[in-house]
């Protein structure tokens, strides 16, 4: 009989809890980012993002950067504040995605899920061989106890409110390229298995732009996520010229009609998109202030350098009393596919 950690009294805590540190992945040399040794490329780009939302955290809590064999010096050019930097062999740079789910069992014990990564639904750019192994790597650092699910999942892929609810979509959870022959059933049971959550909430589908090329077939965290148990954000898209605005509208719909573990019925606050909609040669833009990475006393929040930062900044501020809110350019990273929260991984203090 398998050993699950909800069978041990282990689940997964709001993001909002006060953790132990924060572990990201350095950007290397990919398909995604380029190669080094160009000073005005992506990958260049792509570390001074990185290094930016690094530093910012830093100043909040610790941080753990692990970084491919041989480049921790590098991380020291882009990054001021002190960090620890130990070296792994590494693919990418997700560490939402590669790295472990972190549990809690309220006695004091820290344990972490281990999902199957397989490149986002074993995508033809991605390479996962040492991406694969880097969970099992931050577990170990970390003093976790480690669970193996065998289900293929990514921690942008689901979203806890702490009381027993997760968010999830159906392109990813029941995507053909991670589990082909899984049934809603099954994906629950795992889920309830490997978080201790009670209640799963599917929406059908993420944002337009993450179903093209370095995409992520709808991952949830650019699409909704709690604000505290029974408050919910929700991605909209004000302009009708843009796809998502019938996928914000239909989100919305289906967040306010669903309840939570406890029986609430969702508070759904809405978060407008930026006013930009296209980005010149990509088509249109997934910007989102909802891949946004609680820190300890701090929000860290997605800016683009648009008029829509403040007025977010603004409800995340009411949002989240108590919180400094730290806008910070994403743009760098929404390049290659993602946003701060995709970049970060929490680890709760026990």
């Amino acid at each position: 009989m398998t050993i699950t950690p909800a069978a041990d009294g282990f689940s997964m805590p709001a993001e909002w809890v006060e953790h132990e540190q924060t572990w990201m992945a350095w950007p290397t040399s990919n398909e995604t980012f380029g190669e080094a040794g160009d000073g005005d490329g992506d990958l260049h780009a792509a570390r001074v993002a990185w290094g930016r939302v690094a530093e910012t955290i830093a100043r909040y809590e610790p941080v753990t950067m692990v970084a491919d064999l041989g480049e921790a010096d590098t991380v020291k050019r882009y990054v001021q504040q002190p960090l620890t930097v130990v070296e792994r062999p590494l693919d990418d740079a997700w560490m939402r995605d590669i790295g472990p789910t972190f549990l809690t069992n309220g006695r004091g014990d820290l344990a972490a899920a281990d999902w199957v990564f397989n490149g986002w639904g074993a995508q033809e750019w991605a390479a996962w061989g040492r991406d694969q192994d880097i969970a099992e790597h931050v577990i170990e650092l970390s003093g976790a106890k480690r669970y193996a699910s065998r289900m293929v999942n990514e921690g942008g892929g689901i979203h806890v409110d702490g009381e027993g609810t997760v968010l999830i979509t159906e392109t990813v959870q029941l995507d053909k390229g991670r589990n082909p022959e899984w049934t809603k059933e099954q994906v629950e049971t795992e889920l309830r298995a490997y978080l201790g959550v009670e209640k799963v909430i599917w929406l059908p589908r993420g944002l337009t732009r993450d179903y093209e090329r370095y995409g992520t077939r709808g991952h949830i965290d650019i699409v909704a996520s709690f604000a505290r148990p029974g408050v919910v954000l929700c991605h909209t898209q004000p302009d009708p010229a843009h796809p998502d605005y019938e996928v914000g509208r239909e989100n919305a719909a289906l967040l306010r009609a669903a309840t939570d573990a406890r029986g609430r019925r969702l508070e759904v606050v809405e978060i407008p998109a930026p006013t930009v909609l296209e980005e010149d040669g990509h088509g249109w833009v997934d910007y989102s202030y909802i891949n946004h990475y609680l820190c300890n006393g701090a929000v860290v929040l997605c800016g683009f350098d648009d008029p829509r930062d403040e007025e977010n900044a603004a409800t995340f501020a009411r949002l989240f009393p108590g919180r400094t809110v730290e806008l910070v350019d994403a743009r760098g990273i929404f390049a290659n596919g993602g946003g701060i929260h995709c970049i970060t991984q929490q680890q709760p203090r026990v």
